[in-house]
């Protein structure tokens, strides 16, 4: 679930406020994706939003020259970039990750987690669009050790932090109900197996890929 950008400013959260998004309870149940991304008072997410997410991820990967065949979306929920995805890379394969049970029956996704999952062969580009937050310290370090397995090339991952959350989100609309950690604590790990490009995006290290220095992260 991604977080609204706040339309206005808004006060640093009291340590109660801090508290109440520290411990996360979800059945991820239709209820939540009604409010969440079904609701036009309540939705954190257009279409028009995830059209432009695939369309710069693809692009960038495009400038990077790093073909892309097949796309695992782990936490995909409702599946709202597999239509942008099918738009901005044409000949790439997307493939569904979904804890949700709901979800599972209703699209048809694979049901499994990020932090455990394991695929015959890794895909070319893995996304990975505000799960993390919702996972402890313990199994969030796993899914970002598992990442590096789950994709050959490319990550697209995002996660709502700490810094985000004092600073950038809009809590009206915003799920309290997730792990707060910095964006350092995440950079950390990623970086053990990845290289940072910009917007989200990361390289295995072991990918070849020419960055000018003007354009690195």
């Amino acid at each position: 679930m991604h977080p609204t950008s706040k339309k206005s400013p808004v006060k640093i959260a009291s340590k109660a406020a801090r508290r109440s998004v520290s411990q996360p309870s979800h059945g991820f149940g239709a209820a939540y994706f009604r409010k969440f991304y079904l609701d036009p008072k309540t939705r954190v997410v257009t279409l028009s939003e995830m059209r432009n997410r695939a369309a710069l991820i693809a692009a960038l990967l495009r400038h990077l020259q790093i073909p892309i065949r097949s796309i695992l979306d782990a936490g995909c929920g409702m599946g709202l970039l597999r239509g942008p995805f099918a738009a901005a890379l044409p000949r790439a394969r997307y493939t569904g990750l979904e804890l949700s049970e709901y979800l599972c029956r209703r699209y048809g996704w694979r049901q499994g987690s990020v932090v455990d999952y394991a695929a015959r062969k890794p895909f070319d580009l893995l996304v990975c669009y505000d799960v993390l937050q919702y996972l402890d310290d313990e199994a969030a370090a796993r899914a970002i050790g598992n990442m590096a397995r789950l994709t050959r090339a490319a990550l697209y991952v995002s996660a709502l932090t700490r810094e985000d959350w004092l600073e950038n989100c809009d809590r009206s609309r915003t799920d309290r109900a997730v792990h707060l950690r910095s964006g350092a604590w995440y950079r950390r790990r990623l970086g053990k197996a990845f290289n940072y490009v910009g917007f989200g995006v990361w390289l295995r290290k072991d990918v070849a890929a020419i960055l000018w220095d003007m354009e690195r992260a």
